[in-house]
């Protein structure tokens, strides 16, 4: 086709007038905002308490553990001063959406419990979930840090607070100790060579007053 002829189709093609939709012709979608129930806002007011008290939130995920194990657990679990807690993944992921621990909310995922303790006690939570095959851990957040299972793991090799602050005491002392020996060993150390250098000046002035005697003599 012609150049020409191309143009005057491309200028001449009929363009349909948009459609207008009559008003009324469909229903007003309207969002519908959920209100939380009474029951859900209480537990949410648990959760913020229970993220504001705790240094270890750890995210447990439940394989069919029955009664007995699960009470076995908590009794283990307990003596550590760390508590299980039940929430609804639902309200958590509500609860969490938008706050300092929104990375959380992938971890709730099927049936999932809470470890949660006022300190960091990562030793004695896995020490309790190596003998509770049907708990997995997912993940914790320890001191406002989201870690995986795996950096958990490691983050419980490191030693204890008490350990470093011993340590950290230890080298202190021993740094302060050893300025003091040097600041003492200088004084002495030069006192020491005072006195060589005095006697060698007496001994040496002793020795060319007996020449000078014998030639006046």
């Amino acid at each position: 086709m012609h150049i020409l002829k191309q143009k005057l189709m491309a200028v001449t093609e009929y363009i349909p007038p948009p459609r207008v939709i009559p008003p009324g012709a469909y229903p007003y979608q309207r969002k519908r905002v959920q209100e939380d129930s009474p029951l859900t806002l209480i537990m949410k007011r648990h959760l913020k308490t229970v993220f504001e008290d705790s240094k270890m939130i750890a995210v447990v995920q439940n394989n069919a553990s029955n009664a007995d194990n699960m009470m076995v657990l908590k009794h283990r679990l307990h003596k550590h001063g760390i508590a299980v807690k039940f929430f609804p993944n639902q309200v958590v992921q509500s609860f969490l959406e938008g706050g300092l621990h929104a990375n959380m909310a992938p971890l709730f995922i099927g049936p999932t419990v809470l470890f949660v303790s006022s300190e960091p006690k990562v030793k004695e939570m896995l020490s309790a979930l190596r003998a509770s095959q049907q708990m997995t851990l997912l993940g914790a957040c320890i001191d406002d840090t989201l870690l995986s299972a795996q950096a958990v793991v490691s983050y419980s090799k490191l030693p204890s607070v008490s350990v470093v602050q011993g340590e950290l005491v230890s080298g202190l002392t021993m740094l302060t100790s050893h300025t003091a020996s040097m600041l003492q060993r200088h004084p002495a150390h030069l006192s020491a060579l005072l006195q060589q250098y005095v006697k060698q000046r007496s001994s040496d002035g002793g020795s060319e007053g007996a020449p000078k005697a014998e030639e006046a003599a």
